[in-house]
């Protein structure tokens, strides 16, 4: 991760696998300059009597400086010279080794800090210019991390998904994991623009308030009309209002854990199923999808797959409901499958 100010960490997009950042190169190869022309100048002053200074004759701590100073930098006026053997040979030996290092730091410090910058600016350049329908994830706690593991369980690759949280620590471990993260307040435009929020498909709210969890719906919807948004709530009574600002689904995370709760205390076996049909990736999958051309105009119970609802424009129709009893090709399908090996959830740990 990169030693910058706070100041230039707001609203900043991190890529993947980062690399030390170049204030932090500069500083560790000033350092060895330093420490290069220090050792520099130590070594022409115990030899300064090897010296003739063609202004006085006589070479102080100054001209030893200026010298080494000359010297290494190649610029070599010629008013202070060697003039034993000995200094020659410690020239030849020792300073001309010291001043080709010194170049050597000087140059590979700009070459290396512009090669960074420019391959950032690069890699910036070209993640935004391929990001289209992708998935934007507020909030990578609990809820958004689960989401994300989620949504790459049913197919979603990872570079499609990008995460925004406040926290640089939570953005460096979304990095550390593969994903790419904006740090900065969701509320603001410029962050959600950052993350490219305007070109993408989907929006998941996962924050730990409600009234953020608002703030953000009103500014996604703003940016971005087409935008399907899903927001978490953790009080029932703010999901009416999540749904004026603009969400098209909103879970109500105290009161479903609350009812999967008490269904646990009720039937320790439905509470499993339940589990395990909202775990993408094992056991059962509860998904959505398209009805087919031979499905059209038959029954629900005529699929292959269980059947929980027919989805018809915007209205959720149960699977007993008269007007759900001959499927339309444009209705969608929520069913019950078994899930299929390619679809297990990997780890983050075993994805890096």
């Amino acid at each position: 991760m990169r030693n910058t100010s706070p100041e230039d960490l707001q609203h900043r997009v991190l890529l993947p696998e980062p690399v030390a950042g170049p204030l932090r190169q500069v500083g560790r190869r000033l350092l060895a300059a330093l420490a290069v022309l220090a050792l520099t100048v130590l070594l022409v002053y115990f030899e300064r009597a090897d010296y003739t200074d063609n202004a006085d004759g006589e070479v102080s701590l100054l001209d030893c400086v200026y010298y080494t100073t000359v010297t290494l930098s190649t610029t070599g006026y010629g008013d202070i010279t060697p003039v034993t053997d000995g200094a020659r040979l410690v020239n030849v030996l020792v300073v001309t080794p010291l001043r080709v290092m010194f170049l050597i730091i000087l140059i590979g410090t700009t070459l290396e800090v512009l090669a960074e910058r420019t391959r950032e600016q690069w890699r910036l350049a070209r993640w935004r210019s391929s990001l289209r329908d992708h998935t934007v994830i507020i909030g990578f706690g609990t809820k958004g991390r689960s989401a994300a593991e989620t949504l790459i369980s049913t197919g979603i690759p990872q570079d499609r998904i990008v995460i925004i949280d406040p926290s640089r620590k939570v953005i460096e471990a979304a990095n550390a994991d593969g994903y790419t993260g904006v740090i900065g307040d969701a509320t603001r435009s410029d962050v959600l623009l950052k993350a490219e929020v305007q070109r993408a498909g989907q929006v998941v709210i996962a924050t730990q308030r409600d009234d953020t969890a608002v703030l953000v719906t009103l500014t996604a919807r703003q940016l971005n009309r087409n935008l399907r948004i899903v927001a978490a709530v953790r009080e029932e009574e703010n999901a009416p209002l999540l749904r004026q600002s603009g969400a098209d689904s909103v879970i109500t995370s105290a009161s479903a854990a609350g009812r999967l709760l008490g269904m646990s205390m009720l039937s320790p076996s439905a509470g499993a199923v339940m589990e395990d049909l909202i775990h993408q990736g094992t056991g059962l999958n509860l998904t959505e999808r398209p009805v087919t051309r031979a499905e059209a105009g038959r029954s629900p119970r005529e699929c292959k797959d269980l059947v929980v609802s027919v989805v018809r424009g915007h209205r959720v129709l149960g699977y007993d409901d008269p007007e759900a009893e001959s499927l339309e090709l444009t209705d969608r399908l929520v069913v019950i499958r078994r899930a299929s090996p390619s679809t297990t959830v990997i780890p983050p740990e075993q994805r890096r």
